[in-house]
Order: structure tokens, then C-alpha cells, then sequence
């Protein structure tokens, strides 16, 4: 009864305490950690930016430049992320603890990717930054689950010995 009672707390925690164990000591978890803030410092700034374009029709050059740098930060910690998964939990993606969190990454990449493809192939400046503003609204999501995710691991961590 009581491995059944074990098993089941194990069952619901986000991390084994092996996985727990990894995701502490890989050093992939504080490059996490320090890209994140960033990407959503460049995010609120770009997305001012983006705005203000809209609203005034000036800086288009200053929001262009936004906007690419925040899809870069986007790719780096899309890659440094995976890498991190295959660390803690055994693969590069789609790891059953962070599997919508991945899906719905993959939905914020296409969106950004898709703005690099409109800046590429000159369509018009509103509708670049357009997009943008899809693919950033989704990142908001993304960005809303892990953060969530972020909270239930801490109470998890409470709960479970580590």
C-alpha cells in the first residue's frame, strides 16, 4: 500500500527525483534561466516597437530589428531547451512532462519563422508586422504554460523530497 501511495505521488510529481537530480545539475538549467528574462526583455521591447509602427508609421527599421533579434533569442533558447530535455528527461523534445509546452513552442516558432519569410520575401511592412504580432501573442501563451509549469514544479518540490 504504501509503494502504491509512493508510486502515485511519483506519478503526478513533474520530475522523478532522478530527473529532479539532472534538471539541478545541469548546467543547461541556468542557461534557461537567464535566457527566458531576456527573451521576454526583447519581447516587451520589441513589441512597443511594433506599436509604434502600426500607430505612427515611423521606426519600421527599429521594429524590423526588434522583431529579428527576438526571433534569434527564440531559436537559441528553442535549441538550448531541447538540449536541456534530452539532459533531464531522456529526449530532445516532446518529453511527456513538457509535451504541450513543446507542441505549442513549435506553433510559436512557425509563427516567427513565418514573419522571417514574409520580411524576405518583401511583403508589405503592416503585414510583417502583423504576423508579428500573431507570433507574439503566442508566445505569450507559450511563455503563460511554462510559467505555470515553472509554479507546479516549485509546489511539487515542496511536496516531494528531493
Amino acid at each position: 500500500m504504501a509503494a502504491q501511495a509512493t508510486n502515485l505521488r511519483h506519478s503526478r510529481s513533474l520530475y522523478t527525483p532522478e530527473q529532479r537530480r539532472r534538471r539541478n545539475e545541469t548546467p543547461w538549467t541556468i542557461v534557461q534561466g537567464v535566457l527566458a528574462p531576456l527573451q521576454f526583455a526583447v519581447f516587451l521591447i520589441s513589441l512597443v516597437l511594433i506599436v509604434r509602427f502600426l500607430v505612427t508609421g515611423d521606426g519600421l527599421w527599429l521594429a524590423t530589428v526588434s522583431v529579428v533579434l527576438k526571433t534569434l533569442f527564440l531559436y537559441t533558447i528553442m535549441i538550448t531547451g531541447a538540449i536541456w530535455e534530452k539532459v533531464v528527461f531522456g529526449q530532445y523534445l516532446l518529453a511527456p512532462a513538457f509535451f504541450w509546452e513543446d507542441v505549442f513552442s513549435f506553433v510559436v516558432i512557425a509563427l516567427h519563422t513565418a514573419y522571417l519569410w514574409a520580411l524576405l520575401n518583401g511583403l508589405s511592412a503592416e503585414t510583417q508586422m502583423w504576423i508579428a504580432i500573431a507570433a507574439y501573442a503566442a508566445y505569450v501563451v507559450n511563455a503563460t504554460q511554462f510559467l505555470l509549469k515553472l509554479r507546479a514544479a516549485r509546489l511539487d518540490a515542496g511536496r516531494v523530497p528531493a
